[in-house]
């Protein structure tokens, strides 16, 4: 169950600064997409929290950090039109390298 909170913890860690693009984006909504960061960032710490309490925290934090920056990356590539390079994607992976070396090594 620690693993699907952290998962679910990432997921709401990319919510946060895609409410601040979204904010900056379409200023009529600025404090909707404000308050849904900030929301975001509450429910991201909260499942933290949960998962840390099983998992080791410095994996715990890893994943947590690298599925939230690699699933911005790849939103902001989809979404917001950013820079899909080859040596961007690359870097990108070896995030996702390090994430799953994480996770294998980790003691159980």
């Amino acid at each position: 169950m620690a693993w699907f909170y952290l998962i679910v913890a990432s997921i709401f860690e990319m919510g946060w600064p895609i409410g601040f693009k979204l904010s900056d984006l379409y200023p009529a909504r600025f404090w909707w997409w404000i308050a849904f960061g900030l929301v975001c960032m509450i429910f991201s710490g909260l499942f933290l929290y949960l998962a840390q309490r099983t998992i080791p925290i410095a994996t715990a934090y890893v994943v947590w950090t690298g599925i939230g920056a690699v699933g911005t990356f790849l939103i902001g590539i989809f979404c917001f039109g950013d820079s899909a390079s080859l040596l961007r994607m690359f870097f990108a992976l070896l995030i996702l390298v390090g994430i799953i070396g994480l996770e294998m090594t980790s003691a159980r």
